[in-house]
């Protein structure tokens, strides 16, 4: 009895694991498929970031065809991938000057553009080593372009004040990319060692490029995001002043022809308040052979504060460049051009007062002569500038030591402006520098006064005696013309000889 309940229990078994090998192949499918599905993402985990898209029309269409979520809209672990998508949504970029095209697409860009910035001011963690790549790419699709020919003016006209600046019709665009850009260079999570892999020295390159825009607001960011590069990267550094260099160069002896030249000098005056002392011979030589010559262009007004604010800046670094500062100075003076006259005397005043006496006395002679020439300049604001030197008290006080030097040079030409000159204010200059100077040293005035005299007085005879010998020898031509010993050809020719000599 027990015997054969055992073995109709095992039947039941037997059967039941027949049941299961006889199910169909289906059922088996299902299990397996159910068993071998892809697990769930966990929260933690990051989706790898979507390829670099190329710029053409056709993908243009494609990634405008259906408007992204917002950041906002998406949980955090998606944040980063969606991130990437929207920078390489805003790589794209449009036609501004025909206002119609592409509407939609440049609307849907801009509001983009303003939630990456968004996004970028709501805390850290935003720029790390995986979306470097795509962020550079995004900047240098926007940013490096052609720029649009450059307008033709006359230098001579030109006033930066009244003249109508060309803006950029993309400036709705490039200005939040610009303030993306700063926003990448100066946040904490942008890793220098990481950042310049991808902004490189070719980036470089093109940014500076960006200076010859005509568009002023986009000079100034350029300016401002070359400078935060310059002290994020060190490593860029030398290459950047030499890059800065170059453009110089190119400006003096090519083209005399660049917008940013004004620009590229604000930020050379912050790198070069930042040397150490003592300066670099790589330094000086920069002083001698770029700010320097940048004298020299009929442009010179649209950036001279720059740059004497640059060259100062040497001088106060390193008294001893004074000398070889105030001689390249006279060596680029102007002789026609009374604007520029203007500026390099103001410019002048600025270093003398940071010149030692000592350096002083090297250059003072060349230095009075030149300032000698333009006392007497028919140009009343040039002769007018060069007079008001005397108001400076460390100036007067250079030249009341060096007197014995320096009176015998310039008497002279306050004496001519005191009886010649036609400007009222001039004269009237010129008579409190002379009154000044009778008070500071009256024996060694005189004696200048009474000197110069003298010299006035030899020049009026050796006038007369021209005068006479020339008159001489025209009669005695003419005498000769009338007795037939000397052809009316001959005649002229000696006339012309005596008159050249």
């Amino acid at each position: 009895m027990l015997r054969t309940m055992k073995q109709k229990l095992s039947g039941k078994k037997d059967t039941s694991k027949s049941k299961d090998e006889n199910a169909p192949a289906s059922s088996k499918a299902v299990s397996t498929i159910n068993s071998k599905a892809v697990p769930a993402r966990p929260p933690s985990a990051v989706r790898e970031k979507p390829p670099i898209p190329m710029i053409n029309d056709q993908t243009t269409q494609q990634f405008y065809a259906e408007p992204l979520p917002s950041l906002s809209s998406v949980p955090q672990t998606e944040k980063q991938f969606l991130f990437v998508q929207k920078l390489h949504l805003c790589a794209f970029t449009f036609d501004f000057t025909d206002h119609t095209k592409q509407v939609r697409e440049k609307e849907i860009k801009r509001l983009t553009l303003l939630e990456l910035l968004d996004y970028c001011n709501s805390g850290g963690g935003k720029f790390n080593e995986t979306v470097s790549e795509d962020i550079v790419f995004m900047l240098k699709c926007n940013l490096f372009r052609t720029l649009p020919p450059a307008r033709t003016r006359e230098v001579e006209q030109y006033d930066a004040d009244e003249e109508e600046p060309s803006l950029d019709p993309a400036w709705p665009h490039l200005q939040i990319v610009y303030e993306f850009f700063l926003r990448y260079i100066v946040s904490n999570d942008t890793d220098s060692k990481v950042a310049k892999k991808y902004i490189d020295q070719q980036f470089i390159l093109k940014l500076l490029e960006l200076f010859d825009s005509e568009d002023p607001r986009e000079r100034d960011y350029v300016k401002t995001v070359l400078h935060r590069i310059y002290g994020k990267i060190m490593l860029h550094r030398p290459f950047i002043r030499k890059s800065i260099n170059n453009i110089f160069y190119r400006f003096i002896f090519e083209t005399e022809r660049h917008n940013g030249i004004s620009e590229l000098l604000e930020i050379l005056g912050s790198i070069i308040n930042g040397f150490a002392i003592p300066l670099k011979e790589e330094h000086k030589l920069f002083l001698q052979r770029a700010l320097m010559p940048l004298h020299k262009p009929k442009c010179v007004p649209m950036y001279h504060q720059q740059l004497a604010y640059c060259v100062a800046q040497f001088v106060e670094k390193d008294p001893k460049l004074a000398d070889p500062v105030l001689r390249s100075l006279l060596k680029f003076w102007p002789v026609t051009n009374s604007q520029k006259e203007v500026l390099f005397l103001g410019e002048l005043e600025e270093l003398i007062e940071l010149t030692q006496p000592q350096e002083f006395q090297k250059v003072m002679v060349p230095l009075f002569k030149q300032l000698a020439k333009c006392f007497t300049s028919q140009h009343f604001q040039v002769a007018e500038r060069s007079l008001f030197l005397w108001n400076n008290e460390y100036f007067m006080n250079l030249v009341a030591q060096e007197r014995h030097s320096l009176l015998p040079i310039f008497v002279p030409a306050l004496e001519e402006n005191a009886a010649n000159h036609w400007n009222p204010t001039v004269h009237g200059l010129t008579c409190n520098v002379r009154k000044l100077f009778q008070e500071l040293d009256e024996p060694l005035f005189e004696d200048c006064r009474r000197k110069y005299e003298e010299d006035v007085t030899q020049h009026r005879i050796d006038l007369t005696s021209r005068e006479q010998k020339w008159e001489a020898l025209n009669r005695a031509v003419q005498t000769k013309m009338a007795n037939g010993t000397v052809s009316p050809a001959n005649a002229a020719a000696a006339a012309s000889t005596a008159r050249r000599s």
